[in-house]
């Protein structure tokens, strides 16, 4: 099934390496081919690892990726590897783990099925954002979870305009917004007030950021919209754009910003993975009352 494995360790974690070495270990015993990226291959004494260049190259050598870490170490992960046909695990050593659901003591139970083909496989897209001024595009950023525009160190709010598809929506003053594919709808939109949106949907949520009407509510909308904000040309300061919560550009008075789904990411589940169960564990739904 998977032959050649890469593997993403988080940085700067002290229970990285002990879980790194279980997880090297298990998978030579099962004599597949190992290749870490350079910061994971330090971590460990062995000298006699395959080290790939950089992480797109586990991309193109890989068919499998174990990610070591919590969400926002897959989320990297994803934003690099989209454009190759690969497939992501995660192994939990975060805090939530809504993408990372496999914890470092069930690594023989649940990578062992995997690796015999019992797992569940999804596709989760990602969205793509093209910063334009005066017609020209300045940059671009990819993410998995979310592309947020926001006052940044403002101390006032921001106005900007959302068209979508074409179509004028409306004109809000807010300390920013929130686009949110499926995956993204459990992390910033939620914290916003936005809707949980199963990730087998293909929809976007919109959900600004404390607005200054009380009006203003999320709006999901088709994945395959396009969807243009422009900052107000009148707006005085900078605002700023994010993706996935890493910071890909500064926005000026004018500036629009383009965001459409593009590029899939190919997710790996142990057998039993329950999106349900997920969020009542992560949510405390669980919880008596």
């Amino acid at each position: 099934m998977f032959q050649n494995i890469g593997l993403i360790a988080k940085r700067g974690d002290a229970q990285v390496k002990d879980c790194l070495e279980v997880l090297v270990d298990f998978l030579r015993e099962r004599h597949l081919n190992i290749v870490l990226d350079a910061p994971s291959a330090r971590l460990l004494s062995q000298t006699d690892l395959n080290v790939a260049a950089n992480t797109e190259a586990l991309g193109i050598h890989c068919d499998l990726i174990i990610v070591i870490g919590g969400d926002g170490t897959l989320l990297q992960a994803a934003r690099l590897l989209a454009k190759h046909d690969v497939c992501l695990l995660g192994i939990n050593l975060g805090r939530l783990g809504f993408l990372t659901d496999i914890y470092p003591t069930e690594i023989e139970k649940y990578l062992g099925e995997i690796l015999d083909g019992a797992f569940l496989e999804e596709d989760r897209f990602l969205i793509y954002a093209e910063v334009y001024r005066d017609k020209h595009c300045l940059s671009y950023c990819n993410a998995l979870n979310d592309i947020v525009i926001h006052r940044g160190t403002m101390s006032h709010m921001l106005t900007f305009d959302t068209i979508i598809n074409g179509h004028f929506v409306n004109c809000q003053r807010a300390d920013g917004l929130v686009v949110a594919t499926p995956t993204g709808s459990t992390a910033y939109a939620l914290s916003a007030g936005g809707p949980l949106i199963h990730p087998s949907l293909n929809a976007l949520v919109l959900v600004t950021i404390c607005p200054h009407t009380l009006s203003s509510r999320p709006l999901v909308v088709d994945g395959d919209s396009c969807i243009q904000i422009t900052v107000a040309h009148d707006q005085i300061g900078e605002a700023q754009l994010n993706g996935d919560g890493v910071l890909c550009h500064t926005l000026m008075p004018g500036d629009s910003v383009v965001i459409e789904k593009r590029q899939c990411i190919r997710l790996i589940h142990p057998q039993g993975h329950d999106h349900y169960a997920t969020l009542r564990a992560k949510l405390d739904w669980s919880k008596a009352v």
